[in-house]
């Protein structure tokens, strides 16, 4: 048998931009046959964008992938690339006209298949069994005389699924789209999972991902080719655009692809959180953001991150002192501005916060809330005025806990730290700013935003600590009790004082009604708030406090 050569192309779409994902298609496929490649293969879905949702369901937008798709088919062969064999992702209707998740392999103008996907994920954020019908029919073409089995993403994930029904087939690859969610940790598990299918069938397997930021995911892609005894032989790298290409040799070895450094831990979900940030505010249609700058950690390192995605030119940044904000952290705000080249504007809240009081008699909590308030009438202003998006600058810990003000600091249309804990905001603080030493860079946080005592500035010598514990302490009670769903008995069992147990269950078993009402945010861990963890609101049930008897 001949050599052949294929290519992934891992690609940045969008949901329901039919003709610019089918552009994308079109350039992508043209670099792949500069490229000398026989087959090039498209991620999951990636005419209509991915995750689509409910438009799954709307007869209008099926009419319309499928003439996106037939309108791709006639365009490669009118621009002298009928040739090759292409491989992609769209939405399909199966024999009674209900959707399916699709993959479509077209040459010559011609769809020469269509595979449904089998297996439709109903954990964590995917909802795919809801809207699409399964398949159940396997899938071989013949691309320069090689058998090619095809698979869409969790087709994999399941064992004696339909990669099953083709270890018999005499594969000479297996080829697999997938539109895999990003989360810390993840690519490992793919690349083994993908060399168990490769040993199973008894071919090499290409694993094509997306990449890019979709609402409150990010895909990573990571793509990569597998050679039948499982072992990676080439990778692209994550978050950005990239055409792997890799030969498969007569006696069936893949070889001559690139092979993509692995970013550290720190590196990759900083990364993440710059392409979620960046892809929300492109495709939505904003060219700058606008954020509070307080001189505290995770305003600085928000904005670092929005400078990182659309340039510092594009961040503008409001001091917004009160009676109780320090020169210091006025001073950090600054100089952090000055790092990243941001727009840096002050506008203090005293006056208008004189007005509420001198309407209305507001003590205590609800005095410092209406300075938070006021803060975040201000950023909305602004970007009322200017079309920027606000950023709302919460971590995942204060989140949990509700320490935020509802309609305050919770303000905002995306949030890009809502998956981050507080421990986490200092270490990729710390990191991003040892990346731009190594660089030879200005590190852009001001190392007084790092060591400095968290606080909300909300009174005379206020600190977080002052109503929650240490936050190394919280985030790993928070680490069992959200994400591990650990009860009491098992946290006091871990050795975590009862009082700490306590106060903290109770914080975030009251903050639901708050997370329900914050923006959307990056999803960077194996469980986020939102998507991946769905609790009632309105719910009287509380971990019991005394022991339970069996």
């Amino acid at each position: 048998m001949a050599q052949i050569r294929i290519a992934l192309a891992q690609i940045d779409t969008c949901v329901g931009d039919l003709a610019g994902n089918a552009d994308q298609v079109l350039t992508w496929t043209r670099s792949a046959v500069e490229a000398g490649a026989d087959l090039v293969a498209f991620p999951e879905m990636t005419l209509t964008g991915y995750p689509i949702e409910d438009l799954a369901l709307r007869d209008s937008f099926a009419r319309a992938a499928d003439r996106a798709l037939h309108d791709v088919a006639e365009r490669l062969v009118a621009e002298g690339l009928g040739e090759i064999t292409v491989a992609l992702g769209t939405l399909g209707r199966d024999s009674d006209d209900r959707a399916t998740n699709q993959a479509v392999v077209i040459r010559g103008g011609t769809v020469l298949a269509r595979y449904d996907k089998h297996h439709l994920p109903t954990y964590g954020v995917f909802d795919e069994f809801r809207i699409f019908s399964p398949g159940d029919e396997a899938c071989v073409v013949q691309v320069a005389g090689r058998s090619v089995g095809l698979a869409i993403c969790e087709d994999i994930w399941q064992d004696a699924g339909p990669v099953d029904s083709l270890a018999g087939a005499g594969l000479d690859l297996l080829l697999v789209l997938n539109g895999s969610p990003y989360e810390e940790g993840k690519g490992h598990v793919r690349s083994e999972l993908a060399g168990r299918r490769a040993r199973e069938v008894g071919a090499p397997v290409a694993y094509v991902n997306m990449v890019g930021g979709q609402d409150d995911l990010v895909f990573d892609g990571g793509s990569f080719v597998s050679d039948a005894d499982g072992r990676v032989v080439a990778s692209s790298p994550q978050f950005v655009e990239h055409l792997l290409v890799v030969d498969l040799a007569e006696d069936g070895r893949p070889g001559g692809g690139m092979v993509a450094a692995p970013l550290d831990s720190d590196a990759e979900v900083y990364s993440a959180l710059v392409t979620g940030l960046r892809g929300y505010a492109t495709k939505n249609g904003f060219t700058g953001v606008v954020l509070g700058l307080s001189g505290g950690i995770d305003s600085a390192l928000a904005a670092a991150i929005a400078a990182d995605a659309l340039g510092g030119q594009n961040v503008v940044g409001v001091s917004m002192p009160s009676r109780h904000s320090s020169d210091h952290s006025r001073d950090d705000a600054a100089d952090l501005a000055r790092r990243i080249g941001a727009d840096y504007r002050v506008q203090p809240v005293a006056p208008m916060v004189d007005a509420f009081e001198g309407q209305m008699d507001l003590p205590g909590i609800a005095g410092e809330n209406l300075q938070a308030r006021v803060r975040g009438v201000i950023l909305m202003a602004v970007s009322n005025v200017e079309g920027q998006l606000v950023l709302a600058t919460g971590n995942k810990s204060e989140l949990a806990v509700g320490y935020s003000t509802i309609y305050g600091d919770a303000v905002g249309g995306f949030a890009p730290l809502k998956d981050v804990d507080k421990s986490r905001v200092w270490a990729l603080a710390r990191w991003r700013n040892q990346s731009a030493l190594d660089a030879g860079e200005l590190p852009p946080i001001p190392e007084a935003s790092i060591t400095k005592p968290p606080s909300a500035e909300l009174r005379p010598g206020q600190v977080d600590t002052d109503s929650l514990p240490s936050y190394d302490l919280l985030d790993e009670v928070l680490d069992a009790y959200v994400e591990h769903a650990e009860g009491r008995e098992e946290l006091l069992a871990r050795g975590f004082d009862p009082e700490v147990v306590d106060k903290v269950l109770s914080l975030v078993d009251r903050a639901e009604w708050k997370r329900r009402q914050y923006p959307p945010g990056p999803k960077v861990t194996a469980l986020a708030f939102g998507r991946d963890r769905r609790l009632p609101v309105t719910s009287r049930w509380r971990e019991p406090r005394g022991p339970v008897e069996e």
